[in-house]
């Protein structure tokens, strides 16, 4: 392999997603109605998220999920996962041996849906949007090694960037390096409201109801030129917000085909313990992370002993049996433990729950019990079982009589913008990768504006350890300083992390290619979906 080639991070069990109940064959032939596919992720407007499908805004997993079906990137990750390959580019890579240039030419006869050119200009014009605007969101924190940008041609793009970064075709695969019209995406500011267009494999009519989005139409674009090569003419997108227990009827009825984001633990159980006849559960290995995050310059947790004292308390494995079942497993570390440079890091520091440990830990910083803090959740962004899990925490660092702990939740809506303004001490979150590199599970949290808008700063991860993981384009000779920042993340505890998911499916028996409807970072893939006969 060319040494300037990033190599894939072990990731397992991409390619092995598991039918849980009746299989399916089919001949592929497509249906005349729309394929429906059902989501829990809530769609609004408003003051604090004003542009939730612009690339340079956008940040969340049900916004880039509609987004990847109609925003071409220049590549894309494949199927079962692997390095990127050519998506709106016919190829790209490297051009040096330090992994500083980048470059890409571009596919011809390349058009935006409404008929438009694409050439570099385009491409040059996207990516240094997303820069200029530095959105409050978080976003443009992906494309942060990029110094300049260059065209060379109409056809070939150049990037040079501030220091070595071998995840960087990674991150030229998330929706925020979408390629956008100059003429719909204003170079200064978001586009704002519910607006969507692109090149990519689909393109879509966005159905409100005020505020709030209830659905997403998309039908196959006819000018599209790439690799994903959608299977159906049309598909819709279909919104029940914080309401799996709706959205599993809707499936029981033929209301919808399939099941996405997010099932719950009760819909699980049901469909693994009593398949029916034609709907179809298929599981797989997933990279969701679920966290505390805090505000450590917060008055309640600014003293680093408070935060120790919660990740002695926490017992992970009882958190998720009580809540998730098999469909989490408890997690150690900001990094999963299926992805290449994963460390016990707060097993190896705190080991076991203990109080006694906990109170020696407060008593030593001259910490007053019990601490006084309120647990802040989302109540519609991460599925129904998100209360049970903050009451389950609140119950745990209580019963250690040394914390005093209220729990409140927000609309995602509101939670998110009152997260990024600081105005939480603790609150919960939750982490789809934009890519399933190990970069991506502490660069968000820890470096220079960062997805948490964290005040947390520690300058040997910030300016040594990051920048000297990502020189190296075979990950697995990073894992010595990934190590290192996961065992400084377990001492300064600036966040908690609780678990690591499993990611579920649920389709009708006629649908085929469900088993490809979301990748292990749980991307919607649309493209992959059809209709069969069941067998």
């Amino acid at each position: 392999m060319n040494r300037k080639t990033l190599v894939l991070p072990a990731v397992i069990g991409l390619l092995a997603p598991v039918l849980a109940a009746c299989g399916a064959t089919g001949t592929g032939n497509q249906g005349d109605g729309a394929i429906v596919v059902g989501t829990t992720d809530p769609f609004s407007v408003s003051k604090e998220e004003p542009a939730p499908f612009d690339p340079a805004y956008a940040y969340d997993a049900g916004s880039w999920n509609l987004l990847r079906q109609t925003v071409q990137t220049l590549v894309a990750l494949p199927r079962g996962g692997g390095e990127p390959i050519p998506e709106a580019a016919r190829k790209c890579g490297f051009t040096d041996t330090g992994n500083e240039r980048y470059a890409c030419t571009l596919r011809d006869g390349l058009r935006f849906a409404n008929g438009k050119e694409i050439t570099a200009a385009e491409v040059k014009y996207s990516i240094e949007r997303v820069l200029r605007i530095n959105a409050d969101s978080g976003t443009a924190g992906l494309l942060s090694s990029i110094d300049t940008v260059e065209t060379d041609g109409s056809s070939r793009v150049v990037f040079h960037l501030k220091t070595p970064d071998a995840t960087f075709p990674y991150k030229l695969a998330t929706p925020v390096a979408g390629i956008v019209s100059p003429d719909d995406y204003p170079k200064n500011k978001l586009r704002t409201g519910f607006h969507l267009d692109g090149s990519g494999p689909y393109t879509v009519d966005l159905k409100s109801d005020g505020e709030v989005l209830t659905k997403a139409v998309f039908s196959k674009n006819s000018n599209y030129k790439g690799e994903l090569g959608p299977k159906a003419d049309h598909v819709e997108v279909r919104s029940f917000p914080d309401d799996a227990a709706g959205m599993g009827k809707a499936l029981a009825k033929g209301d919808i085909d399939v099941m996405g984001r997010t099932l719950s633990p009760e819909l699980v159980r049901k469909y693994s313990d009593s398949p029916g006849k034609d709907i179809n559960l298929i599981e797989s290995h997933g990279l969701e992370i679920r966290y505390l995050g805090f505000n450590t310059s917060a008055p309640g947790v600014r003293n680093k002993a408070v935060r120790q004292a919660m990740a002695q308390v926490v017992d992970r494995g009882a958190l998720v049996d009580k809540v998730y079942g098999e469909m989490a497993e408890p997690l150690y570390s900001l990094v999963p433990a299926t992805v290449i440079g994963h460390a016990n890091a707060f097993f190896n520091t705190y080991g076991n729950p203990s109080t006694p440990k906990a109170r020696g830990i407060l008593q030593k910083a001259g910490i007053t019990t019990p601490v006084k803090l309120t647990l802040n959740y989302t109540t519609d962004h991460y599925g129904p079982a998100t209360k049970k899990e903050f009451e389950e925490l609140k119950r745990q660092l209580n019963a250690s009589g040394l914390f005093k702990v209220d729990i409140k939740g927000a609309a995602w809506s509101k939670y998110r913008a009152a997260e990024l303004k600081g105005r939480y001490e603790v609150y919960g979150m939750g982490w789809f990768p934009d890519f399933p590199d190990p970069d991506n599970f502490v660069a968000p949290f820890l470096d220079k504006g960062n997805f948490l808008n964290s005040p947390y700063t520690n300058n040997d991860i910030r300016h040594k350890l990051i920048p000297q993981s990502r020189r190296e384009a075979d990950r697995a000779t990073a894992t010595k300083s990934l190590t290192r920042i996961q065992d400084l993340v377990a001492q300064d505890v600036p966040v908690l992390p609780l678990w690591q998911g499993k990611q579920y499916v649920a389709a009708r028996n006629e649908i085929q290619g469900a088993e490809w409807a979301l990748d292990s970072s749980s991307n919607l893939q649309l493209w992959e979906l059809r209709r069969g006969v069941s067998g």
